[in-house]
């Protein structure tokens, strides 16, 4: 049977305002010369016409995050590094989206997961004049922007639940500028707010809550020069800008299984165990770990390509390593990095090590065209230790070759090093697995710092308790680590979260103690 075909749909107006009509345009260059449409020419140099029926939360989302200029740290087609509906699949399948659309909450955990600053909020959370605030604040400025949720029917639109990006306002007649990414249905249009709230103010009966909105924005600088949960299927930059914590998406098996190892048995586990020190809950909680702890940490040392000139480091990157070996420093100088290296160094052996060494190169090869990811026909051989300064500070190059099919390729490992390490790694008799397992140990330190207080709920013995406490508290750090720390518990929390699908709920960070 036949399907019928349409071409678009009338606008109905009232209420809407088509925006290309001479209504339309007057109230743009009203808006204009009142300062309110600011964030309208970022949006329109990426205005795009979702590619499914079903994708309105995607080509919202990668319209805004484009219009931000976040990298995604992944090829979209050829070189070219770009934000497409394609690549926005890391908290739900895509052939799920297309099927039933997308959620509320699904939608600020995508835009977390790429890298923006996301808050998020439902129309139970807050109100017009918040709504109103936020319109206005996003609508002035160039480096924040609204999407909103909301359902057609009130706009006397056809459809049901719908996302959109808000391209600006109109102050005097108080209406707002949608952008429509279906295109193909209903072009930009300018709405009363009180009418675009209302269409928020509704139960999306596939999650049970109401609807509402998020203020999606870049951050100022790197949140981290350490670390950060990120996701990506697919590592097609030419360069890696930091050492990332990487998960292949927010359903990946080893992270929802190290989350419920940490939030949920970890508290049984250390009530059932007679602990009497520090040292005995931590060797307790990193030798139970899953056995896909190791596929938790993908990355924990920075791969270069060794170019023919010999270049590897600029000035710039130089200076972003040398902040990051002072806060490497901070973390060797905490006593629970000690703690980690006394239970580690007695259960990781030199064959453990050797296997991160592949692990980081088979890393590197993203970098390189043309060669296979493949564990079992990488190899890595190692051919010396140089050190660069930094602001004169040591930062430790491994030199070495991967070797995939025949083909090899130069690449450097990059890391920070104290100079008691430096002096030893940077001579002739240098000890790669040595550098790989502090790079490990600090690794596991910072995510141990994150975890929530709750962590340790279960153990019984009050002044052990408080001396866990101690050990984990970071009021007496310095702020560098402090911030690093603080930012990894954040997105921890939000993470876990994806992991409980608790996104459709109240997405709202906790201030961090």
């Amino acid at each position: 049977m036949a399907v019928a075909s349409f071409y678009r749909r009338v606008l109905p107006s009232p209420p809407a305002i088509e925006f290309p009509s001479p209504e339309g345009k007057r109230l743009f260059c009203e808006a204009l010369q009142n300062g309110t449409m600011e964030g309208f020419f970022k949006l329109i140099s990426h205005f795009q016409t979702q590619s499914e029926p079903a994708y309105c939360g995607l080509a919202s989302l990668s319209m805004v995050l484009n219009a931000l200029a976040i990298d995604p740290h992944r090829k979209w087609k050829g070189p070219w590094r770009w934000y497409d509906e394609s690549m926005l699949d890391c908290c739900e399948p895509l052939e799920k989206v297309k099927a039933e659309g997308i959620t509320f909450g699904k939608v600020a955990c995508l835009a977390q997961c790429a890298g923006a600053k996301v808050e998020s909020f439902r129309t139970n959370q807050c109100n017009i004049d918040d709504f109103r605030h936020n319109v206005i604040k996003c609508s002035s400025s160039e480096d924040c922007h609204l999407v909103a949720s909301y359902s057609r029917k009130p706009l006397k639109q056809t459809g049901i639940g719908h996302f959109s990006p808000i391209g600006g306002y109109h102050a005097e007649s108080d209406m707002v500028l949608i952008l429509d990414v279906a295109r193909f249905k209903y072009p930009p249009h300018w709405v009363p707010l009180a009418l675009l709230w209302e269409a928020m103010d509704t139960i999306d009966n596939a999650t049970g809550h109401r609807r509402g909105f998020m203020l999606i924005s870049g951050y100022e600088k790197a949140p981290s020069l350490l670390y950060t949960l990120e996701y990506s299927k697919k590592i097609g930059a030419v360069k890696i800008k930091k050492v990332n914590l990487f998960l292949e998406n927010c359903r990946d098996e080893s992270w929802l299984s190290i989350v419920k190892y940490l939030i949920n048995d970890v508290p049984i586990l250390l009530k059932s165990e007679d602990l009497k020190s520090a040292s005995q809950v931590l060797d307790c909680v990193l030798k139970s770990l899953p056995a896909c702890a190791g596929d938790f940490i993908k990355q924990i040392l920075e791969v270069r390509r060794q170019e023919e000139d010999g270049s590897t480091l600029s000035n710039e990157e130089k200076e972003r390593h040398a902040l990051k070996g002072e806060i490497l420093k901070q973390v060797h100088e905490t006593v629970l990095f000690r703690y980690v290296t006394d239970i580690l160094s007695s259960s990781i052996t030199n064959d453990n090590l050797k296997e991160d060494i592949v692990t980081v190169c088979c890393q590197g090869t993203t970098l390189l065209p043309g060669v296979s990811v493949c564990r079992t026909r990488i190899g890595f051989k190692a051919t010396g230790v140089t050190c660069m300064k930094a602001n004169n500070d040591n930062l430790t190059a491994i030199s070495g070759i991967t070797v995939s099919g025949g083909n090899e390729q130069g690449i450097n490992i990059l890391e920070p090093v104290s100079a008691s390490v430096a002096e030893s790694t940077c001579s002739s008799t240098f000890d790669v697995p040595v550098i790989v397992q502090l790079a490990s140990n600090a690794a596991i330190t910072v995510l141990l710092l994150a975890l929530p207080a709750s962590t340790w709920s279960g153990v019984k013995d009050a002044n052990l308790l408080v001396e866990i406490q101690d050990l984990f508290s970071t009021e007496n750090f310095a702020n560098p680590l402090r911030n690093e720390i603080l930012h990894l518990r954040q997105q921890f929390y939000f993470l876990r979260r994806c992991a409980d699908e608790e996104t459709s709920d109240d997405l709202k960070f906790p201030v961090c103690p």
